[in-house]
């Protein structure tokens, strides 16, 4: 089988820890693993090769998790969406690269599944009923009433029909009739199966991405990278692959899973996964308390302590801190709404992570700002520069190599460089030891959008 990993989605629940250029599934929640590492190692199994999808920034983090877990890359192909039109086109234009006989597994990359062993019990299950060619969707037993998923109504393996995420009342009539599941969002089938019924049902999609593949643009000359390009993308109609394909065909059978699995999709969520001590509180060699009880606290910036309560929600990431009580943790969504409206918090954390390593903001004031910019070996910034600030570079540890106009100039530990508004300028590690800098910005606009690219390695858009 392919192994399909659906990267898409921002985890606006799980904010302030998942922002949008380091989503949920990229965090490493569990054992200095994220969701999607967990999710390749459990899928590698079974699955002969990945085909993952995802945007450009995202591109750039699996790809360095990846590598962390030493996978082997001819194994695996990327399919770089500029833009998400959900999971209906993402899911066929991966399909359109494959034979029609292909078996596909499609995972999203954010779940946890901690029964692995019935995990490939029910994989088997649903391989065998893909090579009878049906469209096989997952179905997880409930083990309470929950309003947060959608529900598939079954008789034996046949699909009797899909529900829209009830009220509790209703989900409690679900949870009691036993033949209600919760939607899972994975997938097994012949990949030329499910485009053939997704051009019987939603035909418009089906021609816009086989548009789109035509007219495929190599972002790279790897090959084992397949760039949409952004127009043929925008011109994709956006619907669910449940919509567009799943709750209009007449071949999908659905597989009872029982295999302990959670969308990770709130910090309610998260809490019941994480390791508690003798209190209940989450366990975090940061936290201190006094007679304080089943706490979620996450944050490893500084010291958090509680006295005398219970049930709460703590986050804490440096730049933003959540607290919420326990229970409702659901409308995090919504504080994410207000903050974008006046803030980049919903977007990028104190520490961004780049293609050639990391910046974190150290200080940010109207005027100037200050980083600290790690550089991995044989990695650079783009060849750019900048209308509306200044720059200085102070060499904290490594050998940099700094493209100023025409000329190169090398520094040590210790070692600075002015940047003058509008010259061009780049920043190099040649060595094999990590480069860090430390940057003052001073100007009267310090946004990340005041860059304009000659050169880029990692053919990222201006």
């Amino acid at each position: 089988m392919t192994n399909i990993i659906l990267c898409g989605g921002s985890g606006t629940r799980l904010w302030p820890v998942s922002r949008t250029l380091m989503p949920k599934q990229f965090v490493k929640f569990f054992n200095n693993k994220s969701l999607f590492q967990l999710t390749l190692q459990r899928n590698s199994s079974v699955c002969h090769k990945e085909l993952i999808v995802s945007n450009s920034e995202q591109y750039f983090l699996a790809k360095d998790q990846l590598e962390e877990m030493a996978l082997v890359a001819q194994k695996t192909t990327f399919l770089l969406e500029p833009v998400g039109r959900n999971t209906a086109p993402a899911i066929a234009l991966a399909c359109m690269t494959l034979d029609a006989e292909d078996i596909v597994l499609v995972t999203p990359s954010d779940h946890l599944i901690k029964n692995e062993k019935e995990y490939i019990k029910v994989l088997e299950r649903a391989k065998r009923l893909a090579q009878e060619d049906n469209l096989v969707t997952f179905g997880i037993k409930p083990t309470f009433a929950e309003v947060g998923f959608g529900y598939i109504e079954s008789a034996g393996d046949e699909v009797k029909a899909f529900h829209e995420k009830p009220d509790f009342a209703t989900a409690t009539k679900y949870l009691e009739a036993g033949n209600y599941y919760w939607n899972s969002g994975m997938f097994c089938f012949k990949a030329g199966l499910f485009l053939d019924e997704l051009q019987k049902y939603s035909p418009a999609i089906y021609e816009a991405c086989k548009k789109a593949i035509g007219n495929d643009a190599k972002t790279s000359s790897n090959s084992n990278m397949i760039g949409i390009k952004l127009e043929d993308m925008q011109n994709i109609p956006e619907d669910s692959i449940d919509y567009a394909v799943m709750e209009k065909s007449l071949k999908v059978k659905v597989v009872s899973s029982d295999i302990d699995w959670s969308d990770v999709g709130s910090f309610d969520a998260l809490y019941e996964e994480l390791s508690k001590d003798e209190n209940g509180n989450t366990i975090n060699e940061n936290y201190v308390q006094i007679n304080s009880k089943n706490n979620l606290i996450y944050g490893n910036e500084r010291k958090i302590a509680t006295v005398d309560i219970e049930d709460l929600i703590i986050v804490d990431t440096g730049d933003a801190l959540l607290i919420s009580k326990k229970g409702s943790s659901q409308k995090v969504k919504k504080i994410v709404q207000e903050i974008r409206n006046n803030s980049e918090l919903h977007n990028i954390h104190l520490t961004a992570h780049r293609p050639w390593g990391t910046y974190t903001v150290l200080e940010d004031s109207p005027k100037y700002k200050i980083k600290r910019i790690e550089v991995k070996p044989s990695g650079r910034l783009s060849l750019q520069k900048h209308f509306h600030r200044s720059e200085h570079w102070t060499v904290v540890s490594g050998t940099a190599v700094v493209t100023l106009g025409e000329r190169e100039i090398p520094l040590r530990a210790n070692e600075s460089i002015y940047i003058p508004m509008g010259e061009l300028h780049r920043l190099e590690n040649r060595g094999k030891l990590l480069l860090v800098v430390i940057e003052t910005q001073i100007g009267d606009y310090l946004g990340e959008d005041d860059i304009v690219r000659i050169q880029d390695d990692y053919k990222r858009e201006e």
